[in-house]
């Protein structure tokens, strides 16, 4: 007889936390700094917002569908290590980018700086003025403005121009020999024509000249070689054609839509592989501990790795930049939360369809007016607040901020939002859900509006205890409203649609927030993002009077409700039936006590 296997509910729990906070800490070390990266790689402001949008965009596409897949196919394990190993090759692959130009900025050191002290630096910075000759005048021009309006140096020479003119003279054909005079071949029809440099045969030989047909097919073979090699370059021209900015751009934009199409499955499949081990132990309302260990996780890694980088000089081994260490420090984490997946506990119950289970989810957040209400500030604030975290750092660096005020300021936010379950009881009691949603988007307006009005280092680090509301009281609401619009065991399956706008939400921010910043500047991104927000949160009181209250019935409360009161009304009638009994008796008793003393 085949053993049932025995599933112990605290090992699992501890390690799904602790891989949690490992998966956590690595993505903060990296992500929230990503931004500041391109910003020294040379983006200007909409390139950045493209390349954050599209990232919203690919996880919000391929989370659900990767998921699907890797359990349909019973792969989830091996889902999650490929996850991880990808993401950690892919996120090191943006490291081999150069910068748009030798003299864009990185921070408090100069990347030109580390470069021509390398042997290619001292090579690239003695032909600058040959490819700068060399290139068109045009090219030339674009590159110059390109360069003033990224605020670095519009004198310095672009990188990959001086590359493809070095790598063009490199592999320039040498020169063909000068052709001699007498090399003319006369043909049977008394014509001559010149074949290159070889000594020719006499006039009055018949027989045929074999270097001459030597010669003649290898031009051809020469001629049909260059012909196919121009036809495989040519897309590659079409690129050089480009400006620097724009080539780059376009390998980053490629490089993190990779990258993200690696990291995206990895969460949605361990937290499903996950839930249902719970499930089939009947502990999934123990499920939620596992969110807290990733704010901690991911708080420690923004702190501790802007803490790292300030620590290190301008350059690391290998002629890096320090901002380099982000990508190390990411990759090695991913790297420490191997051992921890292949012990990770995973179950499979094909008896749950995900897929419809998203689409009963969005149908029950359409047929609520209140829900409605809740996924369109859910909408706005993840606009808002994903254009606030694509350029805070640009604004706290141009205030005069280093990588160790950044990463202390945003490790306090991620603390603030990890505490408000110690007050989320205090603030049931003197909010409702819908109040509380409306609180924590003027709470990330208030923020946005602070972030404006920024004047030295340390000057946004207050604003992060905000975080509390507008980040932990804002989902904790959330969490209120699936629970009242949820069917019975579709309480997850919202949440995932609630995250899901959320994303698209960022997506949008990010895209409308680049063009922002290059239009009005990075105070008025602040300022219009807080207007917006604060705007609707006005307005979602009075909405929320005017919906009509839609409580979903939970079937499976209302039977352990239907239990406990059928229970409770039986111990009733038990207990009236025990006492009625006992009064007859007694009377039965004294009646019969009496009669017997009368006789």
């Amino acid at each position: 007889m085949k053993k049932s296997k025995q599933i112990d509910v605290r090992r699992a729990l501890a390690l799904a936390g602790a891989f949690h906070f490992l998966w956590s800490c690595a993505r903060a070390c990296l992500l929230p700094f990503l931004t500041l990266y391109f910003r020294q790689l040379g983006l200007s402001a909409p390139m950045t917002g493209v390349v954050m949008g599209t990232k919203h965009l690919v996880s919000l596409t391929w989370s659900p569908v990767a998921s699907l897949l890797s359990k349909h196919y019973n792969k989830r394990r091996a889902a999650i290590h490929g996850s991880l190993v990808c993401s950690a090759a892919a996120a090191l692959a943006l490291l081999l980018l150069p910068p748009a130009d030798v003299g864009a900025r990185a921070g408090n050191c100069s990347l030109s700086a580390g470069r021509t002290q390398s042997p290619e630096g001292d090579l690239l910075a003695a032909a600058a003025p040959s490819a700068t000759s060399a290139l068109p005048k045009s090219q030339t021009t674009i590159n110059s403005a390109a360069t003033s309006q990224s605020g670095v140096n519009s004198t310095a020479v672009p990188l990959f121009a001086t590359e493809t003119a070095l790598r063009h003279r490199d592999q320039s054909p040498p020169p063909l020999p000068p052709l001699n005079s007498s090399a003319v071949v006369n043909d049977s029809a008394g014509q001559s024509e010149v074949c290159g440099s070889f000594t020719p045969r006499p006039e009055n030989s018949s027989a045929p000249s074999v270097r001459s047909k030597r010669s003649k097919e290898q031009l051809r073979v020469n001629q049909t070689d260059a012909e196919e090699e121009g036809r495989s370059y040519e897309f590659l021209g079409r690129l050089k054609r480009m400006d620097p900015q724009h080539q780059l751009f376009l390998l980053i934009l490629l490089i993190v839509s990779a990258w993200e199409c690696a990291s995206a499955p990895l969460e949605w499949t361990a937290d499903d592989g996950l839930y249902e081990y719970l499930d089939s132990a009947d502990a999934s309302d123990r499920y939620g501990s596992t969110a807290l260990w990733g704010l901690l996780g991911a708080a420690g890694g923004v702190g501790g790795a802007g803490l790292l980088v300030s620590r290190l000089s301008c350059l690391v081994a290998g002629g890096f930049s320090r901002s380099a260490a982000h990508f190390f420090c990411y990759a090695a984490l991913a790297a420490a939360a191997l051992p921890l997946a292949a012990h990770l506990p995973l179950h499979l119950n094909r008896k749950r369809d995900r897929t419809s289970g998203l689409l009963r989810a969005a149908r029950l957040v359409r047929g609520s007016p209140r829900a409605l209400l809740c996924a369109v500030t859910v909408l706005l604030v993840g606009a808002a607040g994903s254009a606030a975290d694509n350029f805070l750092l640009w604004q706290m660096q141009d205030h005069g901020s280093g990588e160790l005020h950044m990463g202390l300021s945003l490790a306090v936010a991620l603390l603030s939002q990890a505490a408000f379950p110690l007050l989320a009881g205090r603030v049931s009691k003197l909010l409702s859900p819908g109040r509380v949603l409306a609180v924590a988007g003027a709470c990330l307006g208030l923020q946005c509006f602070y972030y404006s009005f920024l004047w030295g280092p340390w000057a946004a680090a207050p604003a992060q205890a905000l975080s509390c509301l507008s980040g932990g009281a804002l989902w904790w609401a959330v969490g209120l409203h699936c629970d009242d619009v949820a069917t019975s065991g579709a309480e997850r399956s919202v949440r995932r649609v609630y995250g899901a706008l959320a994303q698209l939400g960022g997506g949008l921010g990010s895209f409308a927030g680049g063009l922002v910043v290059q239009r009005f500047g990075l105070t008025w991104l602040f300022r219009g993002a807080a207007v917006g927000v604060v705007a609707w949160c006005a307005c979602l009181p009075l909405l929320q009077w005017k919906a009509p209250r839609l409580r979903r019935i939970n079937y499976s409360r209302l039977l352990a409700a239907d239990a406990s009161e059928a229970s409770d009304s039986e111990s009733e009638q038990d207990g009236d039936w025990l006492e009625k009994a006992m009064g007859d008796n007694r009377g039965g008793g004294g009646g019969g006590s009496s009669n017997r003393m009368n006789r």
